[in-house]
């Protein structure tokens, strides 16, 4: 996916070329593409004067950026102990049977992104599926399609 300069100018100059505003640019750029296009990141480095290997830095530190295309959809599983001892990993194999994807990969459709996750903070309610900032407590082998269901509106074989 190309980015559109236009939209990553505005971006920048609503911080009104703030290079503190870094981090803030990059996730408004995220949120417009689901990802940081690597001519996005370029642009910023122009727009900002900033050398691209201080913005990759940044966009590779937090977890929370993606150098890569992400689903429309963002699927993680928790694995922390608490989800772990619960059966975190069997919801994570029936995850990934379902989409047909490991954790850190996009379907082919674009639809769904996996991802794991070593806690979410919601341990007396493991295991723990969280989809676009949702969560989906006690969610077993057998609750997986119910729950991708939701964000499909139609089954998941």
């Amino acid at each position: 996916m190309k980015c559109d300069c236009a939209k990553v100018a505005a971006i920048t100059s609503k911080y009104k070329g703030n290079r503190d505003s870094l981090v803030s640019i990059l996730q408004d750029i995220q949120s417009e593409y689901r990802y940081l296009p690597e001519d996005a990141l370029r642009g910023v480095a122009r727009q900002l004067d900033i050398p691209m290997i201080q913005i990759y830095g940044i966009a590779t530190f937090f977890k929370a950026f993606s150098l890569k295309p992400r689903g429309e959809h963002i699927v993680s599983i928790c694995m922390g102990t608490a989800c772990h001892v619960r059966g975190a990993p069997a919801t994570l194999d029936e995850v990934k049977r379902r989409l047909g994807i490991e954790p850190g990969e996009t379907t082919e459709d674009m639809r769904f992104t996996l991802e794991t996750v070593n806690c979410v903070g919601a341990c007396a309610l493991g295991p723990i599926v969280v989809v676009d900032g949702k969560y989906h407590g006690g969610t077993g082998p057998a609750k997986v399609k119910k729950t991708l269901k939701k964000y499909t509106g139609r089954a998941i074989t």
